[in-house]
């Protein structure tokens, strides 16, 4: 956008001011606020259900329903029937897009394709990539090992250990079965391993171990279960959190934090809700609205004695935006239809760190669930559908990403309200090797055309890094624990933490965490309350 500079940012009114918001309509009164419902704050939830601390989970959007258009595919895919995400921009270019991201109870894993893999151990060190160093994260694979195996079994993963070469330790074995291979995968995999390679089996949280539960669930990458057979945050710790005594507002948008007279912490949260506003007071305040939100509403909570926005005494709110190299790869035998019907069983990491024939790490390799003409059109709209079923017919479908490494100059801005995302990849030079390698070694297998398409600013599911975690408040937004550096009772447990974005998918890595910082706060003693009291409602003045 021509004339906006990245560094710009709403500059808030002090209450009171000219132009401050208006009275709220309403005081909600709690110990605990979650803002947001996806795998960070629904894992939260979760972890802390039974502290007895009154918690109130804040969700802009609301229940997602159980309906047949779940699994209809023009519904999910050229209608966009459940995409309810704000327009963002381009920073560089000003053009609109609408992001990947979904506002419903649950969060994006309403939509998610259920693939929850470890990051590998390397990840959490520093690593030397072809396009600079990826940062050593503020805590270990170790550190973080006992909650990756709680939330395996929280969201009832299906794995095997020892497939991988790259798998790190397990202190358990995953909590259910790998899903196997159907033919045309087993096929596939079969020639990968005469090729030298180790396919795996991958680690999924999707109840699919039969033929009639994977024909109820072949739609489900990219949009909603409608059997709910996916591991999804609403079905395995909303409704048990809400179980348990928590409190979910739905319908209910934060639009700026209020620090209290201290500058040391959050006194409150505003939110507007069927045009009403709603003053949501708390001792603790835990965001978990993804990487990007999360970092918006810190900018948008700007005042006077804060104008970069709050908990931005570094600067790096928002900034270091990361969101994986990504392609989608499409290999086509011609005379050979694949009759799969949950494809998301196999993953590929023989050049996922640097070994004898890749100086630096390539990335990852995992199947898409199959593909159909509607998905395709989307993409193709131009392309009569006749052909299209064709092409997805007689198709395996890879989805390929490589790490994108953190720069200050990748990042999001709030302009005039509106968020802007400010994207330029880095790190393209193992993408395409890997793209070279994936397509050699698909064609070995009998699929001797192939078609790539890499996703643009639009893809945006695997957003991270906009409020990194650190050891030093000058270098970071976060502390290890994931508590604002400026600010005392705020914490973030959406992937805004990460340091660096791994070439994994990172749902499994935030949940874990969760169940981490979870269990800092209750060892510390900072919950509070009377278990299952709700949040007390009052009207304003």
């Amino acid at each position: 956008m021509s004339g906006v500079s990245w560094e710009t940012i709403d500059e808030a009114p002090r209450p009171g001011a000219p132009g401050a918001p208006a009275l709220p309509d309403e005081v909600i009164r709690t110990d605990i606020a979650i803002i947001g419902s996806g795998m960070g704050g629904g894992t939260m939830a979760y972890a802390l259900k039974d502290s007895g601390a009154k918690i109130l989970i804040i969700e802009r959007g609301h229940r997602l329903p159980a309906e047949p258009q779940n699994s209809d595919l023009d519904e999910v895919y050229l209608k966009g029937r459940y995409k309810n995400a704000d327009t963002w921009y381009n920073g560089r270019t000003g053009a609109p897009f609408k992001p990947g991201v979904y506002y419903w109870v649950g969060g994006n894993t309403k939509v998610y394709g259920a693939c929850l893999p470890r990051f590998r151990a390397s990840d959490f060190e520093e690593t030397r990539h072809h396009d600079g160093t990826s940062p050593a994260w503020p805590f270990s694979y170790a550190d973080l090992e006992p909650y990756y195996t709680r939330a395996e079994r929280l969201y009832q993963v299906r794995g095997q250990i020892g497939e991988d070469p790259t798998e790190p330790v397990h202190s358990e074995a995953y909590p259910y079965p790998a899903l196997d291979h159907e033919p045309a995968i087993q096929a596939l995999a079969d020639s990968l391993r005469r090729q030298g390679l180790h396919p795996f089996r991958m680690a999924n949280g999707l109840d699919a171990d039969t033929p009639a539960k994977r024909a109820l669930c072949a739609t489900s990458d990219g949009a909603p279960s409608e059997a709910g057979l996916k591991s999804d945050a609403e079905k395995i710790a909303i409704n048990p959190a809400l179980d348990a005594g928590v409190e979910l507002l739905t319908d209910t948008q934060i639009t700026r934090l209020i620090p209290g007279p201290d500058g040391r912490t959050i006194a409150a949260a505003l939110a507007e809700r069927n045009g009403q506003i709603i003053r949501i007071e708390a001792d603790k305040f835990i965001l978990a609205a993804g990487a990007v939100n999360s970092a918006a509403l810190l900018l948008r909570s700007a005042t006077q004695e804060h104008p970069r926005g709050l908990a931005n005494s570094s600067g790096l709110v928002g900034r270091n935006y990361m969101v994986h190299n990504s392609t989608f790869f499409l290999g086509i035998n011609p005379f050979k239809v694949n009759r799969t019907l949950w494809q998301k069983t196999l993953g590929l990491n023989d050049w996922y760190e640097a070994g004898p024939t890749n100086r630096y790490p390539l990335g990852n390799l995992q199947m898409l669930g199959k593909l159909r003409a509607s998905m395709l059109k989307m993409a193709r709209s131009w392309a009569p559908n006749p052909i299209l079923k064709a092409m997805s017919d007689r198709s395996v479908d890879i989805y390929l990403t490589t790490e994108d490494l953190p720069s200050t100059t990748n990042g999001i801005s709030v302009v005039d309200g509106k968020i802007h995302v400010w994207w330029e990849p880095n790190n393209l030079e193992p993408h395409k090797e890997l793209v070279r390698r994936v397509s050699r070694a698909v064609r070995k297998a009998g699929y001797p055309v192939i078609f790539i398409e890499r996703m643009g600013i639009e893809t945006n599911s695997h957003q991270c890094g906009t409020a990194v975690a650190g050891h030093d408040p000058q270098t970071s937004v976060l502390t290890p624990e994931c508590r604002t550096h400026d600010l005392d009772n705020l914490w973030i447990v959406d992937s805004s933490f990460f340091p660096s974005s791994a070439a994994l998918n990172p749902a499994l890595t935030i949940a874990a965490n969760a169940l981490r910082v979870a269990d800092i706060l209750l060892a510390e003693g900072k919950t509070s309350g009377r278990a299952h009291e709700p949040a007390t409602t009052t009207p304003a003045g």
